[in-house]
């Protein structure tokens, strides 16, 4: 089905173009929906692999929500399933202090949602919105509306868009695209228009919820007016109990690299055991090596600070984890009005304001024009750099824009507050970030899997689309092919290299060696398979691209564009 979809626009020869270039990716696609789709009536959903074994399996429900029949079946079916309730209600994130809580668990949603990849057992926040894309259009209606539904439930029991439906994420969210979400949903016709006008007024008191919760409080970067990521936990984060090796990482490259640490890591007394669960210590030893044995002394002792804690958490909230675009390990995120993040509130700005108008409240639509303008004024005063041609993020701490090129630029484009002028400075740009095989997300080689050489879904999408909307088709069509064409033709190396996985799509790309085979130094080491937004973002490029056969004809002259090279197994 999502196949006869994907081409319903194309002609019967474009049809059998589409089939012969991609036909094996889009029927993986196709039946990838239901390998990642989760169920809390499924006992294994409940169970999280990213924490140790042997610890309980616990499904939590809001305070004050009667226990649905299906937890109530689920207690029968599963045994091992506990069910407890949240310790009180909740109307913001940071509100329920999880240390406290006697078990790490899975928060209850109402509806079956898409997960991200195979190890995955959590709706997260916004790899949702490129996967309900792409089920929308894969023709998977309802169980894209179920998401959506999930979210405003989110927004009502646990206070916000939950970085993901674990209790250890209650205190933090994820980059906001909700209003975008509620408008794709509503924007497919499924709807008659009562019901696409109920479906409007049932979301609106929660976006505009998620909305004020980036607007206030510790989500305000100093006196710009703008907003920034924020993590209200305290020490390191409980989901990577299963990497034990990502802070003494740090300490070691800030050891290395005492320029970067200033302000992040402590030096504590050796003889000192004293270390607490925010802040562990970790212990620096000399060792001296003499035939057939190896000796070695405590010699200093390390701890990561607050500070940096609530940096790696903000870095978590933005999405980008990990990446060294602010500061080293992200430890200076919380420090950034950021680019994406504004951004994308002044797109959910400009979709409050056409739903108010929609609604008939004219008086709550000039208030969102105005929010949106004035995001768009301190944008342009904070983060456009005219000399440079691109959008950068601010350093409240400083005072300074940040000099770290990022893909991120190019969030303007697809939210619609670049000028013309803007847009086609940054088209200009587009070298200093596209590769044999699509977009990097900088310049800079760090190690970390979120930038230099590495390759995203969600900035393809965006990227591309933000071109098509200042009319960049050309652009656009090459940089859509390059990243079908890297897709594609990884999904056959591995093919051919494992044929029982009867190839793979993965969630990251090397777009310069044009493979799914990574060499990530820094932070999260694994390529997952899956992969939910990359299937997502597959097919809306791909009927991005069908939108005008006679131009996308025109965008492969003769030369093929890159395939990936032979590369040793995934």
């Amino acid at each position: 089905m999502g196949l006869v979809l994907a081409v319903s626009v194309a002609t019967s020869a474009e049809a059998r173009e589409v089939q012969r270039d991609y036909g094996d990716v889009l029927a993986y696609i196709s039946q990838g929906w239901d390998v990642l789709t989760r169920s809390q009536s499924s006992c294994e959903v409940v169970k999280d692999p990213k924490l140790e074994p042997g610890e309980h399996s616990v499904l939590y429900l809001p305070m004050n929500l009667p226990e649905p029949a299906s937890v109530q079946a689920l207690r029968q079916k599963c045994p091992e399933v506990q069910v407890q309730r949240l310790p009180q209600v909740i109307t913001g994130p940071g509100q329920v202090d999880v240390r406290k809580l006697r078990a790490q668990g899975l928060l209850y949603l109402e509806h079956p949602y898409v997960v991200p990849g195979g190890r995955f057992n959590e709706m997260y926040g916004w790899d949702s919105y490129f996967i309900l894309r792409g089920l929308l259009r894969a023709g998977r209606w309802e169980l894209a509306r179920g998401m959506v539904r999930n979210f405003l439930f989110e927004v009502q029991h646990y206070g916000a868009v939950l970085n993901a439906n674990r209790t250890y994420y209650l205190t933090r969210s994820q980059p906001p695209f909700l209003s975008s979400m509620v408008m794709a949903v509503y924007h497919e016709g499924k709807l008659g228009e009562a019901e696409r006008r109920a479906w409007l007024e049932e979301a609106l008191p929660y976006m505009v919820r998620d909305y004020e919760m980036w607007t206030k409080g510790e989500h305000l970067a100093g006196d710009t007016g703008l907003s920034r990521y924020f993590d209200y936990g305290e020490g390191p984060v409980p989901e990577i109990a299963d990497d034990n090796r990502h802070y003494r990482d740090v300490v070691g490259y800030f050891l290395r690299h005492p320029e970067d640490s200033k302000g992040y890591m402590t030096e504590v007394p050796v003889k000192s055991q004293a270390t607490s669960e925010v802040n562990p210590m970790f212990t620096v030893q000399v060792c001296e090596q003499t035939p057939g044995t190896t000796a070695c002394t405590p010699q200093e002792a390390h701890t990561l600070s607050e500070e940096f804690y609530k940096g790696d958490r903000a870095m978590r909230e933005s999405g980008y984890d990990v990446s060294f675009r602010f500061g080293a390990y992200g430890a200076g995120t919380h420090h950034y009005a950021a680019v994406d993040l504004n951004s994308l509130l002044y797109k959910t700005e400009t979709d409050l304001e056409h739903i108010s108008t929609l609604l008939g409240r004219d008086a709550d639509a000039r208030t969102w024009k105005e929010r949106a303008a004035q995001r768009r004024e301190r944008m342009n005063r904070y983060m456009w750099d005219a000399k440079r041609g691109m959008y950068f993020d601010y350093d409240v701490k400083t005072g300074q824009r940040s000099t770290y090129e990022y893909a991120t630029t190019f969030y303007p484009l697809w939210a619609g507050l670049a000028s013309p002028e803007q847009a086609r400075a940054l088209a200009k740009n587009l070298s200093h970030f596209e590769q044999p095989c699509g977009l990097a997300m900088g310049q800079q080689k760090t190690g970390a899997q979120w930038d230099f050489p590495f390759g995203w879904a969600p900035a393809h999408l965006l990227s591309i689309e933000g071109l098509r909307r200042y009319g960049r088709h050309e652009d656009a069509d090459r940089l859509s092919y390059k990243y079908l064409d890297l897709v594609a033709g990884d999904f056959r190396r591995i093919k051919k290299l494992s044929p029982e996985k009867k190839g793979a799509i993965l969630e990251k790309y090397d777009v310069v060696a044009c493979t799914s085979d990574v060499n990530v130094t820094k932070g999260y080491f694994v390529n997952v398979i899956g992969f939910g937004w990359t299937n997502g973002v597959f097919l809306e490029l791909l009927h991005g691209l069908q939108q005008e056969p006679e131009r996308r004809r025109e965008a492969r002259p003769g030369k093929p564009l890159p395939r990936p090279s032979p590369r040793k197994g995934p």
